[in-house]
């Protein structure tokens, strides 16, 4: 019998009912939510008199859209009155049905993506939905981890099960070593520069190959998260000794419940001879730091490269999508990226914002000024992050460059501090790029921590690599 993926392993489990049209109807291990999608079901639910069948340790929830992420927030925060009443909706929400809410003043509290991880809330082999587009970045534990759209929350809180399209399987095969500076975001949006937004379009994506087993777990949820903009909602990688390492540290239960699930965990990977339905493979050995210069994540390049001309962008709608773009972000084809200057920096997100990538960014900022008239911000993964970033010194380095220095929170990665960046050009550890994404006008362009730390220093597109010596 044919060996089977991690993702067949984990479909099946969950699989309690075969449907037409390649569909099932899966069970639901567990739900995380914030006061957007999750916000509005809860409510909704309430205001019906409905019960969820979701059980309180099955979900986690968070503010974390909406949330200001001033460093003398209140509890209900945030840049208006709206945002204001769906943070205080889902806290009372959570209260009435005994969900567990993470209050902004906790140490818990971050980006859902950040905070659950850390919380020993995501575990291999489960399955976990979010009304959030950046779920599979928690496919990095190996579990099935998807976004879900509002009415699917609504669905999931009531039946603990959804009705799922089975998507086919593309296994991403990653060799090589990385460069000085050079890191998983790279890869990400190396892969997107060579396949397109649609590369995953219908697949569940497995990461795999030496260079994922080399990976931190922040690499690798940078990686996964960076799925959502190669057109899946789906990412795995199989766990493996640095998964359980961090579980050991987050699952709140006694060593020995621990190591017994971790025995079962080291089942959950793909057979040898399982077959995958598309593969692509990827040696990042002469990668260099990538950074954005259109409107898409795929619109990226090395940075001692030149912006490309649309005429070679391919077929007539990405010509035009091309040339479009440039207009947009005010640059000219053959421009040199690095000559490019910015505006702003910003280091945050669920795709960049753990610890891994605060320490990148300031080893780039030590010692170092940022560049007169740049406007630069940081904002911590989660609140964990934070105080163990400010425990070795970080937030002294990133202070005294002239970063802002904030709570967690999405904060400007969708433009949810208001029209801060207006028609200012930005370097962004963020994972989307699209027109005025983090403000009317503003021109995003996407780069790893490192590359952000740099750019912010010398006050344009710059290789961190020319900062520490290792070009």
């Amino acid at each position: 019998m044919r060996g089977e993926t991690l993702f067949a392993k984990i479909w099946k489990r969950h699989q309690v009912a075969d449907l037409p049209g390649d569909r099932a109807a899966l069970l639901i291990d567990r739900m995380t939510l914030h006061e957007l999608s999750g916000g509005y079901a809860l409510r909704d639910m309430r205001a019906a008199g409905e019960m969820p069948s979701l059980q309180p340790d099955q979900a986690f929830a968070v503010a974390d859209h909406a949330i200001s992420t001033a460093p003398d927030r209140g509890p209900h925060d945030s840049i208006s009155p709206a945002g204001s009443q769906m943070i205080a909706s889902l806290e009372e929400s959570c209260a009435a049905l005994r969900y567990r809410y993470v209050r902004p003043q906790e140490k818990a509290h971050g980006i859902v993506h950040v905070a659950a991880p850390e919380q020993g809330f995501v575990l291999p082999g489960i399955t976990l939905v979010c009304g959030d587009s950046h779920t599979c970045t928690l496919g990095a534990f190996g579990a099935l981890a998807f976004a879900v759209g509002s009415s699917e929350v609504t669905t999931v809180l009531r039946h603990s099960a959804l009705i799922v399209e089975r998507p086919k399987t593309l296994r991403i095969d990653l060799t090589g070593h990385l460069s000085a500076q050079v890191s998983a975001k790279d890869v990400a949006l190396r892969l997107l520069a060579l396949h397109g937004v649609k590369l995953a379009l219908g697949y569940v994506i497995e990461f795999s190959g030496p260079l994922v087993g080399s990976l931190s777990m922040e690499g690798r949820m940078t990686l996964c998260n960076m799925a959502a903009e190669m057109g899946t909602r789906y990412a795995l990688i199989a766990p493996d000794e640095t998964t359980f390492a961090a579980l050991r540290r987050s699952v709140p239960a006694r060593p020995e419940q621990i190591e017994a699930a971790i025995s079962h965990w080291r089942t959950l990977k793909s057979d040898h001879d399982a077959v995958f339905e598309r593969e692509l493979a990827l040696d990042v050995s002469n990668l260099v730091p990538q950074v954005t210069w259109g409107t898409t994540p795929m619109h990226s390049v090395g940075i001692p490269d030149s912006v490309p001309d649309p005429s070679e962008a391919g077929d007539a709608a990405a010509q035009a999508a091309a040339k479009q773009a440039l207009n947009y972000m005010r640059l000219e084809p053959g421009q040199p990226i690095s000559s490019v200057p910015i505006d702003a920096a910003f280091i945050g997100s669920c795709t960049n914002a753990r610890i891994s990538d605060l320490r990148a960014a300031a080893a780039i900022l030590k010692g170092r000024k940022i560049s007169p008239g740049i406007r630069a911000m940081c904002t911590p993964g989660s609140m964990a992050v934070r105080a163990e970033a400010e425990a070795e010194g970080l937030d002294r380095i990133f202070i005294d460059a002239g970063f802002e220095w904030r709570k967690s929170g999405c904060s400007n990665c969708g433009g949810r501090e208001g029209p801060i960046w207006r028609d200012l050009r930005v370097i962004s550890s963020t994972n989307r790029n699209f027109e005025n994404r983090q403000g009317p006008g503003t021109r995003t362009h996407l780069a790893s921590p490192a590359t952000v730390a740099a750019s912010a220093v010398t006050g344009r597109i710059t290789d961190p690599r020319a900062l520490l010596g290792d070009l």
